[in-house]
């Protein structure tokens, strides 16, 4: 097992947005240019010319899925749809519920406050913010002890988008005072592809069809991550290849990354290794297993094991965690025969 901890602070598969990601330039500006999460494009371009045709601001709207699917840029062209103003904020910024009205009375009618990350939010400040959400009024406080009195100020008429990775961590008086719920779903590999030539023209830079499609299969079904790649690969393709990502050029430069063609870096190869090698391929608890790799449980926890989990690697059991006979030959490992035997025992059982 060969574990490399300066790697994993940064990693390329990692969902979740770094400094120098610079997407801003990448980010499509309107429905028709965001590409996947159909079901859920189409179901909001009924509520948008809905909400246009009555003159009204869209229904407050919670996003929900993993981290970087699109969700912010999906606020973004709700308001550039509605022909608005959007101020982005998230939800440890708000820390009391000062800063809550602040950004409420500074909105216009029809603006969007979008609050990223919207599970955090305090107890305190959720409470300021369901008046706010059904009447578009703050109630607030002023003095204390017996000279103390409530003072309403009304709000002009807005728009509220909230974006979180947990929707289970939301109350349910809160999610309850959406009038929109969209799930947005991993995208399939030919939706990635699409996206990575996007976003090859935008940055100047010829990707061939192979070449988009060998990236998209590593991308872990997120759009971050295959810009990511992107603009990694487009590295080496101009240093030490042609200047063309095809699939040559985009395997090379995945391989000097330690990105495998399934998209696992070395930290997800050091979780299967670590309980393949030293605990004989599980079970193994979380905790354990974080002490191993020297990592934290919540990063293997949220970050790694929903891939492999996904890919059909690894297992979550009441004992702890098992990798499947799909790890071992994946990492070229001899194959135990009580997993041989398992495997044979469920297909005779179907």
């Amino acid at each position: 097992m060969e574990v490399n901890d300066t790697t994993f602070g940064s990693r390329l598969v990692s969902p979740d947005a770094m400094m120098g990601d610079a997407e801003y330039s990448l980010r499509p500006h309107t429905l028709e240019e965001y590409i996947g999460q159909e079901k859920a494009k189409d179901n909001l371009s009924i509520y948008l010319e809905a909400a246009k045709m009555r003159g009204e601001p869209l229904d407050h709207l919670l996003l929900y899925g993993p981290p970087g699917l699109g969700k912010t840029t999906l606020a973004t062209i709700v308001a550039h749809e509605m022909g608005v103003q959007i101020r982005i904020t998230s939800g440890p910024a708000i820390e009391k519920p000062g800063d809550l009205a602040a950004l409420l009375t500074n909105l216009e009618a029809g603006d969007v406050l979008f609050i990223d990350e919207i599970h955090r939010l305090s107890r305190q400040v959720e409470e300021v913010l369901y008046p706010a959400l059904e009447d578009y009024a703050l109630d607030i406080m002023i003095g204390k002890g017996p000279s103390a009195q409530s003072i309403r100020i009304n709000l002009p008429k807005f728009t509220l988008i909230g974006a979180t990775t947990r929707a289970g961590q939301l109350t349910s008086p809160l999610r309850d005072r959406f009038g929109v719920l969209l799930k947005l779903e991993l995208y399939s590999p030919e939706e990635l592809a699409t996206i990575i030539r996007r976003s090859a023209d935008i940055l100047g830079i010829d990707c061939t069809a192979d070449g988009a499609l060998a990236l998209a299969r590593c991308s872990r079904g997120t759009p971050r991550v295959a810009n990511r790649l992107l603009k990694r690969v487009r590295d080496f393709a101009q240093v030490r290849g042609s200047g063309i990502i095809d699939a040559q050029a985009a395997k090379m430069a995945l391989r000097h990354m330690d990105i495998d063609e399934e998209g696992l870096d070395q930290l997800d190869r050091s979780v299967l290794r670590g309980i393949i090698e030293v605990y004989g391929g599980g079970p193994v608890g979380l905790d354990t297993l974080a002490a191993l790799l020297g990592e934290e449980a919540v990063t293997l926890e949220d970050v790694c094991e929903p891939y492999l989990m996904q890919l059909g690697y690894l297992t979550r059991t009441p004992r702890g965690r098992c990798v499947t006979q799909a790890a071992y030959e994946h990492l070229g490992l001899k194959v135990p025969g009580r997993l041989q035997d398992d495997e044979i025992h469920q297909l005779s059982m179907e």
